[in-house]
């Protein structure tokens, strides 16, 4: 079956009549008159009462931002994340409450880990969003808990550069 662009009127055997109101990858966002909006596989068999042409115009910004995704899902290679200013060339010292030696640690060492970090729960997220196996629901509640993660990590949101690579959990 071709393509329905948005606007395409179709018939479909259980929802009825309705219009696409929106285009995803794998499916159509359709508003039917008597079932309200639902989202219908692109192979799902439906007849079609008028067609629209599909549109593809993309900006630039959605086009970086899509290769962005693609290059952080599919590639091994971590972005840049620069350490803040005032923490290069510093040392983190865990001091243990007993007379035990002291520990140190570079901060960019430290850092490092973090970001890594940070690439890792990134990559489990796209996982987790493509996995074939789990449900909806299985989805959302695992994607709660990688929120949490992130809340649970905003502590180290000092060491960053910029605020665009800071972590970000739940928002109030």
């Amino acid at each position: 079956m071709e393509l329905l662009g948005v606007g395409s009127r179709i018939k479909h055997a259980s929802y009825g009549a309705g219009a696409v109101i929106r285009m995803h990858k794998k499916v159509y966002e359709i508003c039917f008159i008597e079932q309200g909006i639902k989202m219908v596989s692109k192979d799902h068999p439906m007849e079609v009462i008028e067609r629209i042409e599909p549109e593809y115009n993309v900006s630039f910004g959605e086009a970086e931002d899509a290769l962005i995704k693609i290059l952080r899902e599919w590639s091994d290679i971590s972005e840049v994340v620069s350490l803040g200013d005032k923490w290069k060339d510093g040392v983190m010292i865990l001091k243990p409450g007993d007379t035990s030696k002291e520990k140190e640690i570079p901060i960019d060492v430290f850092f490092h880990k973090i970001v890594m970090l940070r690439d890792r729960l990134r990559v489990m997220e796209q996982r987790v969003n493509a996995h074939d196996k789990l449900t909806d629901e299985d989805k959302i509640n695992l994607q709660q808990y990688i929120t949490r993660i992130y809340g649970s990590l905003t502590t180290f949101n000092v060491l960053f550069k910029y605020k665009t690579d800071y972590f970000e959990g739940e928002k109030s």
